[in-house]
């Protein structure tokens, strides 16, 4: 199996068009065309990861951070980035990255950690806006039904937890056939009236391509009359963040030692209790302290995050318990998430979990 196999997969699940600008996730280091010899999985690609794939004969690395954010304009092996690269091109292993793309799905690091915390009534916190295109085309009649199967097969007409969503109206089109024409209907050379449906349906802009190539394919036209439009509604299945409920009240104390087991941590970092009952729950892993007004917005008793830094505590107002878990303790379990995923996809195949502890944080008890 090739390893653009595998990352076809991945980026089903979080598409690239999904990561943030600052970001750099996707294929890092070797060739997509290369036979895969197995996967290690991890949060973090560093030289020790590395050498962990060599020994374990897998020439692949499947890690949520990027080794490299920025261009490298020199590769002497100065500090920690240069070296896992040298270490990972002179071995043949090649290193791949879902990153933000995997954060801003609704079933990523973020579903995970709620999935952790028993969140019911989930939703994405911040939805991203402009990511919704509308398709509108021009077909008789006796095609409509035809080519609306097609566009929901290709991902078309999903609101929420809707599907085959679509909206049709009636009316005539014109035509006139020029003399080089294939006309599937009316005379080349005469203007023709066609009782027609104008058929409407929504698709995320990755999935354009495969939505028009669906039309085109299933249409009866020799020229497909549509249109293609920009929405700015928000989009609920991605987005920074996630908000739900607990199914029972708990303690604040109840919490902050709830999330120092699962997440096991040397510390919970959190803002002064407020003494009311926790239900309403947001999350953040990683850095996202940047989401604290619209958790408060969105009124939440409690957001968990990591990385937020002094002046960032007082932005919960004594509105809400801030907690900070740490930034490798709200994502270790990405580790989870992406090995069910390759292994669903490929159960006969080597997958594995990496066995080093990556996290440069330490704490002292």
């Amino acid at each position: 199996m090739q390893i653009k196999e595998i990352i076809s997969v991945l980026e089903q699940y979080a598409p690239p068009a999904l990561q943030e600008t600052y970001d750099n996730a996707g294929l890092i280091t070797g060739n997509s065309i290369w036979e895969c010899t197995g996967i290690i999985v991890s949060l973090d690609a560093t030289e020790e990861i590395v050498q962990e794939a060599i020994d374990k004969k897998c020439n692949l690395i499947v890690a949520h951070h990027p080794i490299i954010f920025k261009g490298l304009k020199k590769i002497t092996g100065k500090n920690y980035v240069e070296k896992t690269i040298i270490h990972a091109i002179k071995n043949d292993i090649a290193i791949f990255a879902i990153h933000t793309n995997l954060d801003n799905v609704i079933h990523g690091v973020n579903g995970k950690i709620a999935d952790l915390l028993g969140l019911v009534n989930r939703k994405i916190l911040a939805p991203k806006i402009g990511l919704l295109q509308k398709l509108s085309v021009f077909v008789p009649f006796k095609e409509k039904d035809k080519l609306q199967n097609a566009l929901f097969n290709a991902g078309a007409g999903n609101i929420g937890n809707y599907s085959e969503c679509s909206f049709s109206t009636e009316g005539i089109g014109s035509f006139k056939a020029g003399i080089k024409a294939n006309p599937h209907l009316g005379e080349i050379g005469q203007r023709h009236l066609e009782p027609e449906i104008k058929l409407e349906v929504i698709f995320p802009q990755w999935l354009q391509s495969k939505i028009v190539d669906a039309m085109q394919l299933n249409h009866p036209y020799e020229e497909v009359a549509y249109d293609i439009y920009l929405l700015l509604n928000n989009y609920q299945h991605a987005g920074s963040g996630i908000i739900g409920e607990l199914p029972e009240e708990v303690t604040e104390e109840e919490m902050l030692q709830k999330l120092k087991s699962i997440f096991k941590t040397g510390l919970v970092k959190h803002t002064k209790l407020l003494g009311n009952p926790l239900k309403k729950i947001a999350l953040c892993g990683g850095a996202g302290s940047f989401l604290t007004e619209t958790a408060l917005a969105a009124g939440a008793d409690m957001f968990i995050t990591a990385d937020v830094k002094y002046h960032e505590f007082f932005d919960a107002e004594g509105k809400l318990v801030l907690a900070d878990i740490g930034h490798y303790e709200s994502e270790q379990f990405t580790i989870e998430l992406l090995f069910d995923i390759l292994r669903e996809k490929f159960p006969n195949f080597a997958v594995l979990k990496t066995g080093v502890n990556t996290n440069p944080v330490w704490y002292y008890t």
